[in-house]
């Protein structure tokens, strides 16, 4: 049995932060205390914690972690990088879900069915990271098939929901279906283009290099989770969907691997649910994996235009395994191997 943690959960009012709550509760994690942080503008509100126990927001600016033993974090890069340093010298553990940290080379990235043994490293800084979502999904299903047939290079292009963008996102795309049915003037806020009845080819800002951020992040945190030498493409795509990333896979080994070798692999794989009939109903959509924990894998075959190829279609909940799921697990190895 997991000895109990005190648990702080920062931006607890948003979408992640309150399925990080929900997670919790639902795993029944082995909780000593939990409090809800975020801005001064959500001081006061109630947020759930389970069934039965609701939480008042406290001020993350005036909050004291002394005596907390693990935080979840997920209230963006700016708010990161300003309390997590606080947070960690008070002797608290951050999990940090944004992008600030992932690339700190004294900070490990960790995927627990990929990475596990990295979370050791957490001691430099006292502060782990939580990988991107749409990086999150796809090294659970690529790990099995790269310790089989050793990877040379991805090229991946996702399918991204709008709750990948917050709440606000996925009131604008409510909005936005509803006003093209009813003939109201479209109003864009979170997007610079109509995301209802479209897909936006831009995920966070543009590089020099014509990459977007997005790109960038799948690219380097799948080198620092899986491994350095394997090459990656990227392009991140917004699609009017609300919950759940869709992937088109295009892997390319070193050795010679079957697509049923790659089926009998996944089936093994911890953290994946293979769903690949021939059939209209023989693989899974965002609908389906909406709630769910696991990384469902579909569309399994060789590509015939390279050497050692195979596609695959790699969907999940990006609120759950692709965030406050992860962070959860992060959280449980840490307590029960580390702590």
């Amino acid at each position: 049995m997991m000895k109990k943690a005190n648990i702080a959960v920062v931006g607890a009012t948003g979408a992640v932060g309150q399925e990080m709550l929900k997670t919790l509760a639902e795993r029944n994690f082995p909780v000593g205390k939990v409090v809800a942080l975020a801005s001064s503008a959500s001081v006061g509100r109630e947020v759930s914690f389970g069934e039965d126990t609701v939480l008042k927001v406290q001020n993350l600016d005036q909050f004291d972690f002394k005596g907390i033993d693990i935080c979840l974090s997920s209230a963006g890069a700016k708010i990161s990088e300003a309390f997590a340093p606080r947070a960690a010298a008070a002797g608290c553990v951050v999990i940090d879900n944004t992008s600030h940290f992932r690339m700190d080379p004294d900070v490990p990235l960790v995927v627990p069915e990929v990475n596990p043994e990295a979370i050791a490293g957490y001691k430099k800084k006292m502060i782990i990271a939580n990988p991107n979502c749409s990086t999150i999904q796809m090294v659970v299903a690529l790990k099995p098939l790269h310790d089989l047939a050793i990877i040379k290079r991805v090229v991946v292009s996702t399918y991204q929901a709008v709750s990948g963008a917050g709440r606000e996102a996925m009131d604008e795309l409510f909005t936005q279906t509803r006003a093209v049915f009813v003939n109201d003037a479209l109003t864009k806020e979170v997007f610079h283009k109509q995301i209802a009845f479209n897909v936006i080819p831009q995920i966070d800002v543009f590089m020099d290099d014509g990459a977007t951020k997005e790109e960038w992040k799948m690219i380097v945190e799948t080198r620092k989770i899986l491994d350095p030498k394997i090459k990656v493409a990227a392009t991140c795509v917004r699609v009017p969907v609300f919950i759940g990333h869709s992937e088109a896979v295009n892997v390319e080994f070193e050795k010679e691997i079957s697509a049923g070798e790659a089926r009998a692999a996944l089936k093994k794989a911890k953290g994946v649910t293979v769903i690949d009939h021939r059939h209209e109903d023989g693989f899974v959509t965002p609908v389906e994996c909406a709630g769910e924990d696991s990384v469902f894998v579909s569309r399994i075959r060789e590509d015939i235009s390279v050497e050692n190829g195979l596609n695959l279609w790699i969907v999940s909940d990006n609120l759950r395994k692709g965030a406050a799921l992860n962070a959860v697990q992060i959280a449980e190895l840490l307590i029960k191997e580390h702590l």
